[in-house]
């Protein structure tokens, strides 16, 4: 994402116009939008005309439109944004008031106008902008006859193709159809890894999976490179990394960046010191309950006794309709981060963020235990009661 122009007056409101580049841009701009912001951006609408003996014709004319935000749908896979709202600017071919929806493209600018561009906001235009923080790890998460191509980046888990290929069951003396069916499925996900990966660019490639279908995809995809002299692969050979899985479904994906070998690779991206992070949350929680808080209320409460050393919240609390919900978890992040605590923002695309989300979408490691923290609440609305 590019940063053209970016104006914000003392009160927090203003505008900045962006240039999205590629599919996780539009993730971004996904996460900056909210309801009732206004977005300027050029769109296609059908105009019909009448003539004077009273046929219509109709002609598509491109325009650049304000509008205020009613609605927005993303689509991860496609990368496809469509904003709903009502046109806010004069303009000879739509009506001022009337409703329209804006697909935003990539290679193509669009300004975006906040009453209050938060700090949660600004860190996200900055993120999005920085080259340095968009490196990929690609991988293919596998077993018999199932596959996912996936690409890891620093706050999208995209699944980029699913293969599967019906390998039938060995029979007893003949392993024939057995291993041919392998061999197909084998050269579907080697066919889909080079046309998907650009192997010059990605820091890694994983190859995961049950039992030992990893290793003999590896040796095939080798094999293939000998036979078809595929120069990239061989220059690209160190970057490939096998571990092991569960299964070859998505959520293994999870398993996989949490093993060291991996954690390696990726150790200066986001997407690993967020798995590190929500890991050791999980430690805490086991080992030390008093000292791992889960739920908005309890990690305000931990908050105010100043216990909150590391702090894990999701995006998705702060893509909120409700902007009393928004400014409670910005307050929140913006608290912990004065008081000298560690603030990490999940990605809800992410496999660490799904998970993060099912505990509510905040949760806390705290320096020193609080027990009994369901009994103070009790007291607190105890003392209420007899106020």
């Amino acid at each position: 994402m590019k940063l053209i122009s970016k104006s914000l007056e003392k009160d927090g409101s203003g505008y900045v116009t962006l240039l999205p580049e590629e599919l996780e841009d539009m993730w971004h701009v996904y996460n900056l939008i909210t309801k009732d912001d206004q977005i300027k951006a050029t769109t296609i609408r059908r105009l019909q005309s009448e003539s004077a003996t009273g046929s219509t014709s109709s002609q598509r004319v491109r325009l650049t439109l304000t509008i205020t935000i009613a609605n927005v749908e993303f689509d991860p896979l496609v990368g496809l944004l469509r904003i709903n709202g009502q046109v806010t600017s004069e303009n000879q071919h739509v009506k001022l008031g009337s409703f329209h929806t804006i697909d935003l493209e990539l290679n193509r600018n669009f300004t975006l106008f906040k009453p209050e561009w938060d700090t949660i906001a600004l860190e996200r235009v900055e993120d999005a902008c920085d080259v340095t923080k968009q490196a990929e790890v690609a991988a293919v998460v596998c077993q018999e006859g199932l596959a996912n191509v996936c690409f890891l980046t620093e706050h999208m888990t995209v699944v980029k193709q699913r293969i599967e290929v019906p390998v039938p069951r060995k029979r007893k003396g003949s392993v024939s159809n057995h291993d041919k069916g392998l061999t197909r499925f084998y050269d579907q996900v080697y066919q889909a890894m080079l046309r998907i990966i650009d192997f010059n660019f990605v820091k890694a490639i994983i190859l995961a999976s049950p039992g030992f279908v990893k290793d003999q995809l590896y040796d095939y995809i080798f094999d293939q490179a000998v036979k078809t002299d595929n120069k990239v692969l061989f220059e690209n050979r160190s970057k490939f990394v096998l571990i092991h899985c569960s299964s070859g479904h998505k959520h293994a994906l999870n398993e996989v960046i949490q093993e060291p070998s991996i954690q390696a690779k990726l150790a200066d991206t986001k997407a690993a010191r967020e798995v590190q992070a929500l890991d050791s949350f999980y430690q805490m929680l086991n080992s030390d309950p008093d000292r791992a808080f889960y739920g908005y209320k309890h990690v305000a409460i931990a908050h105010e006794r100043g216990a909150v050393g590391t702090l894990l919240v999701t995006d998705q609390l702060f893509r909120s309709a409700d902007i009393q919900t928004r400014k409670k978890y910005v307050q929140l992040v913006e608290e912990v981060r004065a008081a000298n605590g560690q603030v990490f923002v999940f990605s809800s695309l992410h496999v660490s963020g799904e998970q993060l989300n099912q505990l509510t979408g905040v949760a806390a490691i705290l320096t020193f235990p609080i027990p009994d923290v369901d009994d103070d609440e009790d007291e607190d609305e105890d003392d209420r009661d007899d106020e």
